[in-house]
C-alpha cells in the first residue's frame, strides 16, 4: 500500500530541504517515489540525481509533434505519454524521480498537472512511498494535481504571515474537499520558542504543531559547496526533527 506525503508551505520555508530528509529517512524502508512538483526543479540536487527531462519538457514535445504533423494518430495519447515519462523518470537504487519542470506558457499548468496526475497516479502504485515537493503555494493542492494524500506537511517559517499562509492552505483543502488523511504544521529555522502571539495564532487556526525545527548550520554548508542533503545526518540537529516528524506521523 503506497503512502504519499506532501510537503507545501510558502517559498524559502526549507520545504526542500525537508523534503530531501523525509526521502533519505523512508528509503531505507521502502522505495520512494520523489515528485518535484516545483517548476524549479531543484529537488534532484538535494537528493544527488541527475535530470534530463521534465514533465514539462515531455509536454513540450508532444505539442511540437502534433504542431508539425509528426505525432502518430494511431498512439493513444495518454500511452504516448505514459512512453515519455518512463524516459524521464530518474531512476536510482531506492529512490525513483519525476519532475514537473516548467508550465505551459505564462501562469498556466494545467497540461503538465493533467499530465503530472496520470503519472502519479500510474506509477504510485509501484512504490512504498510517494514525496512530493509542492511549489510555492497551493497550486497542486488547488488544481488537485494529487488526488489523495494521506500526509500533508505544511512548512512555515517563524513568521504571522508564515502562519497565516499555513492557515489558509488548510482552509482551502476544506473547502475544495480534497482527500488528505491529516495536515500538519511545521514550524523551520527557529531556534526559539515560539513567540506568544505565534503560538496563539496557531491555536486559534486549528493547526496541529508537530515540529519546531532549528537552523542547521551543516545545510548551510552543503547548500555552499552543493552537496546533495542527502548528505546531511540524520543525528544532525535537523536530522533529528526529521526523524522526530516521521515519528509523529507514523511514518518510524
Amino acid at each position: 500500500m503506497t503512502t504519499t506525503i506532501a510537503v507545501a508551505g510558502k517559498g524559502g520555508t526549507g520545504k526542500t530541504t525537508i523534503a530531501a530528509l523525509l526521502i533519505k529517512l523512508l528509503a531505507p524502508k521502502g522505495v520512494v517515489l520523489a515528485i518535484d512538483g516545483d517548476p524549479s526543479t531543484n529537488l534532484h540536487m538535494s537528493l544527488g540525481l541527475p535530470l534530463n527531462q521534465t514533465v514539462g519538457s515531455v509536454r513540450e514535445e508532444m505539442a511540437e509533434a502534433v504542431k508539425t504533423g509528426r505525432y502518430d494518430s494511431g498512439i493513444p495519447k495518454m500511452d504516448y505519454v505514459g512512453l515519455k515519462i518512463s524516459e524521464a523518470l530518474v531512476e536510482s537504487e531506492r529512490v525513483d524521480l519525476l519532475a514537473m519542470g516548467r508550465p505551459e506558457g505564462p501562469g498556466c499548468y494545467c497540461a503538465a498537472n493533467d499530465m503530472l496526475r496520470f503519472c502519479i497516479d500510474r506509477l504510485a502504485k509501484n512504490y512504498d512511498y510517494v514525496v512530493m515537493d509542492c511549489e510555492a503555494g497551493m497550486e497542486h493542492i488547488s488544481r488537485q494535481t494529487t488526488q489523495d494524500i494521506d500526509i500533508l506537511l505544511i512548512i512555515s517559517d517563524p513568521t504571522m504571515k508564515g502562519i497565516i499562509t499555513a492557515a489558509s492552505m488548510k482552509e482551502l483543502i476544506a473547502e475544495l474537499r480534497a482527500h488528505v488523511g491529516r495536515i500538519c504544521l511545521i514550524v523551520n529555522r527557529s531556534n526559539d520558542a515560539l513567540p506568544p502571539q505565534l503560538a496563539k495564532a496557531i491555536e486559534q487556526f486549528g493547526l496541529e504543531l508537530i515540529a519546531i525545527l532549528p537552523e542547521d548550520p551543516q545545510v548551510t554548508e552543503l547548500d555552499a559547496t552543493g552537496a546533495p542533503l542527502t548528505e546531511l545526518a540524520l543525528d544532525s540537529p535537523l536530522g533529528l526533527g526529521i526523524v522526530e516528524i516521521a515519528r509523529k506521523v507514523g511514518l518510524a
